[in-house]
């Protein structure tokens, strides 16, 4: 054990730009820190979002229903620049007054329906359009229970090994040991399970999928936090069998675009209006018209 040992005052106090990635956004506080209202397009879906893997899983969601023909899908997409705080605007917080991403707009019912929290989302549009969740009784139980179970064990993932694994300040072996202890135990949770089912919820592609894989397959994919080696993901096989059939889904690949603004620029959508914006305006195809 570290000899500075933290001894927490009668009453915390807080002193922005403590530390971290993200100090310059963390704060004790809800609510706008400024006026700007957001843009509505064309479609009834209004998504507001960033291809963290939260994001991810709605516009993986949104495009597999416009994979199977479901054209009440459509959908524009805006992308929130979470680092320099648009979740805080007055108009993302009218969505989403906990200002996190992804946030959702159904200009189809009057008056329009908000939708924020990733799982809701995705409940939200698997009964609207009737896809992506059993219908019988026990794949529908079982399909919700690893959508909660994902809810509940993702910020374990991400708030908790990957802040103190890949963005906090200063390295310490406790936080460090505990919460890669639980990422490797979820981890084998997934990989028994995935032993004996095609999918979470059996030999359906479903919702508790599109929430986990995000993270998980992202996770045993070094895709996040840069961490397979130290979590030795490559002996959780079942996860990497699942993880990569999930990867080939057409859907799934246009899915991790939208709202993307960091890696290679050819996998770069910004913003998402139209199916033909996958050919035509990616960051690379806009760098070339100017």
């Amino acid at each position: 054990m570290s000899d500075n040992t933290y001894t927490p005052p009668s009453v915390w106090k807080w002193e922005p730009g403590n530390g971290g990635k993200f100090a310059n956004i963390n704060r004790p506080i809800a609510g706008p820190t400024h006026d700007k209202a957001l843009p509505v397009g064309k479609h009834p879906l209004q998504l507001y979002s960033l291809a963290t893997p939260n994001g991810v899983k709605v516009t993986v969601m949104l495009e597999e229903l416009l994979e199977k023909g479901v054209a009440g899908a459509e959908y524009d997409a805006y992308l929130i620049q979470i680092g320099e705080g648009d979740q805080f605007s007055s108009g993302f917080v009218e969505v989403n007054p906990n200002s996190k991403i992804p946030a959702l707009m159904d200009h189809s019912t009057n008056p329009p329906q908000r939708v924020f929290e990733s799982g809701a989302i995705l409940l939200y549009l698997a009964e609207k359009f009737g896809e992506f969740l059993p219908s019988d009784p026990a794949k529908r139980t079982e399909c919700l229970s690893w959508l909660f179970w994902q809810m509940g064990s993702a910020p374990m993932l991400g708030g908790g090994f990957g802040h103190f694994y890949a963005y906090a300040p200063e390295k310490y072996q406790y936080p460090i040991d505990r919460y890669t202890m639980e990422v490797k135990r979820q981890l084998d949770v997934l990989d028994r399970h995935l032993a004996e089912n095609r999918f979470m919820a059996g030999d359906e592609y479903t919702i508790a999928d599109m929430a986990i894989h995000p993270w998980y397959g992202a996770l045993v994919k070094n895709r996040v936090y840069e961490a397979a080696e130290f979590l030795e993901a490559h002996t959780y096989k079942n996860v990497l069998r699942w993880t990569e059939e999930i990867d080939e889904r057409p859907a799934v690949k246009r899915g991790r675009m939208v709202n993307r603004s960091f890696g290679e620029p050819h996998e770069q959508l910004h913003e998402r209006h139209d199916a033909s914006d996958f050919e035509l305006r990616t960051q690379d195809k806009l760098a070339d018209s100017e």
